[in-house]
């Protein structure tokens, strides 16, 4: 098969694997919508003893550091996996607003309905102010796309500090593991929207299996996107 065929092929494929992920992920509902009325009310309780936003993640990151930070779509419908094209073009509005404020980008994945980016930072805060204004453009862009004006698209992004060697290997292996977690593709290489393959171009297989075994990920962002999202 030539080039030209194996590239029809992988856009055909990789269009089947987002429309799938798109049928059975309409369906989630966020955790609250599964709650008791007792359940809500003892987390809203707990939320406003800590002077925490109520429905929204809390944010520290005012300190220089590596930040991971992570975003979902709302109630993880995967808006941003509508076609190969939404998503390549959000990868590269996420690296540019990233990049402009990050002296360097460790590593990302984009998926249908949520990302990962792991960076260092001197304010967290600043860069999830942009972030913001990301989702908003890209929200009235895609809601009018799809006639869906009004249609809440992201939920709020939030920033978790890198507080060690072993927190940092262990949060890049995450990143770059999301898409096979999420039963996308079966190695890190395959999925397009991530630096994976350029990752282990950079370290090698070998350095890079150490680092799988030496840093293992087990349960780490069990909470954040459950692996059926």
């Amino acid at each position: 098969m030539g080039a030209a065929a194996n590239a029809v092929s992988l856009k055909a494929e990789l269009q089947r694997i987002l429309y799938a992920s798109c049928s059975m992920s309409q369906h989630g509902m966020y955790r609250w919508r599964h709650m008791c009325d007792e359940q809500r009310a003892e987390v809203l309780g707990y939320r406003r003893s800590q002077q925490l936003p109520w429905h929204s993640p809390p944010h520290y990151g005012c300190e220089p550091g590596i930040y991971l930070i992570t975003a979902s779509c709302f109630e993880h419908r995967p808006v941003v996996g509508s076609s190969p094209r939404r998503m390549a073009a959000f990868e590269q509005s996420l690296l540019a607003t990233c990049e402009a404020l990050s002296s360097k980008v460790h590593a990302w994945t984009v998926l249908p309905n949520h990302y990962h980016i792991l960076l260092r930072l001197a304010d967290a805060r600043a860069l999830l102010a942009n972030l913001g204004r990301l989702h908003g453009r890209t929200s009235f862009q895609w809601n009018g796309e799809e006639n869906c004006r009004g249609r809440k698209v992201w939920f709020n992004a939030a920033e978790t500090a890198m507080k060690s060697e072993r927190h940092y290997w262990a949060s890049l292996i995450y990143v770059l593991h999301n898409a096979v977690k999420h039963g996308y593709v079966s190695k890190w290489q395959d999925w397009p929207f991530c630096n994976a393959r350029a990752f282990l171009e950079q370290v090698g297989r070998e350095q890079a299996c150490r680092l799988w075994q030496e840093y293992p990920i087990d349960e780490y962002g069990t909470t954040w996107d459950p692996a059926e999202l």
